[in-house]
């Protein structure tokens, strides 16, 4: 086969090419014309009818005519440095419009406690300059400064309150236009430009109402100090639930999408509880003092004795009983600015010179509330913290399960919830909104959706299974394409499993299920001389085992470790297996062995092999729509990063592919990293110097060449995961031009039809059955109402909502060149809910997302129990992307790089 050019096509036969090492190149960007969303090609009419209510609430805009005005405030101090605190920020602009309210003439504003200022029509004058005088409460505690030279540099201090001015200077300029009409245009289906600044203003002045209640603001959710709101979860760590409120333009007008959200939050009170709970100790005597001083950096507390709000930068090396400092006193001993210097610890100062008893704390370190040259230290059992301090650190497995756990809401009681925050915050009152004649409404939207019917699946046998509530089972059923097991072993890192039980039961379910089963060639137990080693060397000394013990290479090994969550052992394990020795793996750590549990081990092992577990009935008779009769690739894309405190870990992004087509649910994955926090996919197409191209979309074309009887796609279906609505532009241009570039290097004309789908789960829709207290059906689909009022999206819960309130997935339809009516899409993204291989049940989100996001978690954990810098110079394979290293990830052996290894 060849191109117009005579060129050999890279879709015929050819080995596989030898792995080659990423080039530094960036992916290639082309200039063309720019692709837009396409708009919406019809509403879907198939499914029966369903009532739902959904947690939005209509607002209605009496003057659409109205024009916001928009100021740029900077606010520099007295020392001609500019002030960053929001919290500062707000202060001084609400003590702004105290002071000077007729330079306002008589207009309220929204603040947004950054650069933004926003007023209904304009202010006076273009360009406003005030100096604001605010009084701040200060207050000298005793503290030591060190000196030039190095040495303590002892003064007086004294705890006397004073009161003194701070002046800054507060400049407001007018900087843009944004008409409220822009809102109305997009409800008609129009594009404005000014749509989204418009209702980020919106947006902004419910922030406002509800900073001004004391709130913790965290993007677009807000907090109160209610002790009702929180919920221990462990570890001195509490769930705060609170709101997330924002103003959407939809289908059916402009409505205000309210629900229930949650933040976590330090506990408040004594700090010394709070270590206590945060080391899970029972005295202070066994705190880790350095593990104390890492945690308390940062956080804010207040003293008993002292009303005022300090940020704590350390602990001091000694106890309170011991903790010098210097003071002045007169001859009287009296403290004052003169006398003589006396050396006094912390200690005696607050029993002798405050009259404050202390008791639990004379022994322990004190807390440095001052700044870096000037410390001040505060008794640790005088210190509490205060209320609303987010945490922002990784929750542990079990504060995870517990959060889960205790914010579940049931339908009804979440509805509840949000229609009684509707009518206590009054958003109708505000006067900015009064001034645009924005009311609104009560009461959530109610609307139409519909069910759609659940796809009967093919499993062993010839047997057709038809889901109920969005599950099946194996109970008495084999295994589509069960796989066979011959040469395998248990290796077992845990110390209370019996392995020759488990290896029993699991031969027992798996042949009941049609695996050709065989004993393990072996159970190997570690060594427990190394179960103190780190998990590297761990890993090391059991594969050794297992080389010396195999006469071969296993089909597979069964490895169990000893906790169920985050296992430091799990990283290492898989990169060991995956990319040095090619054997796939399975981990388990099981606390209680039954048929349920076995089976769905089953299920990950059956998929990994190479069998199946299931199919859809119109799979296995190819009566896919538009699919059949066309060769089309399915490809699922994600994109994981590290987290928030983590900002220099490489981003993973991973796309998985679909092979054996007509098949719809077998796929491979390939996996790259990138630079951190970078959501766009960069290694689709990667150019080498000598024209070929190594990046990702190749390897899964010639996969789906390969296996799809030497057709190439002529359609390709996108399912596009973790990007928001900010980011569509980037995923329809850059991201498409890629794939485009990739094909087209592999030496065809012409181009693949492309449909393009993001696929969101981070979004705040919430549906309820109007007439019902449980959960939506499985195969509710909403694509009106609520929706975009031009582009393509739907909402769909394909899953079944066992507990807690169930969240649908939002689909949006960037591009359809392959032209799917409604109800085909639908009903194709409906059924790729059901082809997920590690379970019976339908996901929430289609397959190919999942898998790609399993993917990018599993590489994820590769390096997660390694040194980083020891990384980066032992691979040696280190790649630069602007100025940020990133450390490239092991490629998979070859034995394993079609496999389903991610299951």
């Amino acid at each position: 086969m060849e191109n117009s050019e005579g060129r050999e096509s890279c879709f015929s036969p050819v080995e596989e090419p030898p792995p080659v090492i990423m080039s530094n190149a960036e992916p290639e960007r082309v200039d063309q014309p720019k692709r837009t969303i396409m708009m919406r090609a019809g509403d879907g009419t198939s499914g029966r009818e369903i009532s739902l209510l959904a947690n939005h609430l209509k607002v209605s805009i009496k003057c659409p005519d109205e024009i916001f005005y928009h100021y740029s405030v900077s606010i520099t101090s007295d020392e001609k440095r500019a002030v960053n605190s929001k919290v500062i920020r707000r202060k001084i602009v609400d003590k702004l419009h105290e002071t000077y309210s007729s330079e306002f003439a008589g207009k309220k504003f929204a603040y947004d406690g950054e650069k933004n200022l926003y007023t209904v029509g304009p202010l006076p004058r273009n360009r406003l300059e005030f100096t604001v005088v605010v009084e701040e409460s200060s207050a000298r505690q005793a503290s030591e400064s060190p000196s030039d030279n190095g040495s303590l540099n002892h003064s007086i201090k004294r705890f006397k309150h004073s009161l003194h001015s701070k002046a800054f200077l507060v400049e407001i300029d007018y900087a843009a236009k944004i008409p409220l009409r822009s809102v109305d245009l997009a409800l008609q289906g129009a594009d404005p430009e000014n749509v989204q600044d418009a209702l980020r203003v919106l947006d902004i002045i419910l922030r406002q109402k509800a900073a001004n209640r004391g709130c913790l603001l965290v993007r677009q959710s807000f907090f109160h100090d209610d002790s009702r709101n929180f919920t221990d979860v462990g570890g001195g760590v509490m769930s705060c639930r609170g709101f997330h409120s924002s103003f959407r333009p939809t289908d059916g007008g402009l409505t205000l999408n309210m629900d229930v959200s949650t933040t976590m939050i330090l506990s408040p009170g004594p700090v010394i509880d709070f270590l206590l709970a945060n080391q899970n100790v029972k005295e202070p005597r066994y705190i880790d003092w350095a593990r104390a001083k890492r945690m308390l950096k940062n956080m804010r507390v207040k003293a008993k004795h002292d009303n005022r709000e300090f940020k704590i930068i350390g602990l001091t090396d000694k106890p309170c009983n011991q903790q010098l400092f210097s003071m002045k006193v007169k001859n009287g001993g009296s403290p004052d600015d003169g006398g003589e210097t006396l050396d006094i610890t912390v200690y005696q100062y607050f029993t002798k010179h405050r009259n404050i008893e202390l008791s639990s704390s004379v022994y322990m370190p004190c807390l440095d509330v001052g700044k870096p040259k000037r410390p001040n230290y505060l008794p640790l059992e005088l210190c509490y913290l205060v209320s609303l301090q987010r945490y922002t650190k990784a929750l542990s497995s079990v504060q995870r399960a517990s959060l889960v756990e205790k914010s579940r809401q049931k339908p009804r009681e979440r509805i509840k919830v949000i229609t009684d925050a509707v009518r206590d915050y009054s958003y109708d009152d505000d006067p900015l909104l009064v001034a645009c004649g924005i009311s609104i409404e009560k009461q959530l939207i109610q609307m139409n959706g519909r069910v759609l019917e659940a796809p009967k699946l093919k499993v062993g046998n010839g047997e057709e299974v038809t889901p109920c509530d969005g599950r099946w089972n194996f109970k008495n059923k084999h295994l589509f394409n069960p796989a066979r097991i011959e040469r395998w072993a248990v290796v077992n890192f845990s110390a209370s499993c019996d392995t020759s039980h488990l290896s029993r039961e699991l031969i027992s379910c798996g042949r009941s299920k049609g695996i050709h089963f065989e004993r393990p060639h072996t159970l190997i137990e570690e060594d427990p001389q190394y179960r103190r080693a780190g998990p590297v060397v761990r890993v090391e000394q059991m594969f050794e085992e297992i080389i010396a013990r195999l006469p071969g290479h296993p089909d597979f090994l069964l490895c169990v470790l000893p906790e169920r969550k985050n296992s430091e052992l799990y990283g290492p394990w898989k990169k060991k297996s995956l990319t040095d020795l090619g054997i796939v793996t399975q981990c388990i750590s099981p606390l209680k062995i039954t048929d349920r549990y076995l089976t769905n081990v089953l299920l990950k092992i059956n998929a990994k092999l190479g069998g199946t577990n299931s199919l859809l009935a119109m799979e296995h008779t190819s009566h896919l729509p538009l699919i059949k009769d066309t060769p089309t690739m399915i490809l699922g894309m994600d994109v994981s990063h590290g987290s928030r405190v983590q900002s220099d870990i490489p981003s993973i992004a991973a796309v998985v592919g679909s092979l054996y087509w007509p098949l719809i649910s077998k796929y491979k994955a390939v996996v790259r990293s990138q630079s951190p926090k970078l959501e766009i996919v960069e290694s689709l197409y990667k150019p080498l110097p000598n024209g070929d191209d190594e990046g990702i979309m190749r390897e899964l074309l010639l996969d789906f060449y390969r296996t799809s009887n030497g057709h190439k796609p002529a359609q390709i279906i996108v399912f596009r995961d973790g990007v928001s609505e900010s980011q569509f532009s980037q995923v329809l241009n850059l991201e498409l031009d890629q794939m485009i570039k990739a094909y087209k290097n592999l030496g065809e004309g012409g181009n693949p039809k492309f449909t393009l789908i993001v696929a969101q789960k981070n979004h705040h829709t919430k549906l309820f059955q109007a007439n019902a207290v449980d959960n939506v059906p499985p195969g509710t689909v909403v694509d009106t109402n609520i929706v975009h009022p031009r582009n393509n999206d739907f909402f769909m819960c394909a899953h079944a909502g066992m507990i807690g309130t169930t969240k649908p997935a939002h689909y949006h339809v960037l591009l359809d060149e392959i032209g799917f009516a409604p109800d085909v899409l639908q009903n194709l993204i409906h059924s790729l809910s059901y082809v997920y291989q590690r379970s019976t049940s339908a996901t929430s989100i289609v397959a190919p997302v999942r898998y790609a996001h399993l993917a990018a978690q599993q590489f994820g954990q590769f390096d997660k129990y390694e040194d980083h810098s020891e990384t980066l110079s032992e691979q040696g394979s280190v790649k630069s992307i602007g100025t940020t290293p990133v450390t490239e990830l092991p490629r998979l052996h070859k034995n394993v790089s079609d496999s389903m290894f991610f299951c």
